[in-house]
């Protein structure tokens, strides 16, 4: 059986440029295409819950703290299992307290995964963590370096 290195050497001098595609199966190729359709799908779920949320923060939660926020953006983290929530506050010169606003968010957690798990179709509803950001322009990395 030959080494790695030989099948290399044995690649290079079958054509002028190896490229990344050369040497592997054909039929891999279009497996790959199945990654991109749980990925569309991950994101689908993203905006579904982008949205029940966004509709229970408005109006359904009873909090005039969590009022003021909106979502700023929902991405899984790490998968589908479980979506960061990024919450930012609609007016800019709103002050208020990160940690009091995570507070409020976890005694209305259960609230709002019950919402999320009646407005998707999934087994099992995805666990929310919430991040609160000072600004819509404000990345994780910003508000990381204030602390």
């Amino acid at each position: 059986m030959k080494s790695e290195r030989q099948l290399q050497e044995i690649l290079k001098s079958l054509c002028g440029s190896p490229g990344a595609e050369d040497g592997s199966d054909p039929r891999d190729f279009h497996k790959q295409r199945g990654r991109d359709k749980s990925l569309r799908k991950t994101y689908q779920l993203c905006k579904q819950v982008d949205e029940v949320l966004g509709y229970v923060l408005s109006g359904e939660c009873d909090d005039d703290v969590l009022r003021d926020f909106y979502v700023s953006s929902v991405v899984p983290a790490p998968d589908a299992s479980r979506l960061l929530v990024t919450l930012c506050p609609y007016f800019t010169d709103t002050v208020f307290q990160p940690v009091q606003v995570l507070e409020r968010l976890g005694h209305v957690a259960g609230k709002l995964r019950s919402e999320v798990a009646a407005a998707i179709n999934r087994r099992r509803t995805p666990e929310l963590m919430f991040q609160v950001l000072a600004s819509p322009a404000e990345t994780p990395s910003q508000q990381e370096d204030q602390q």
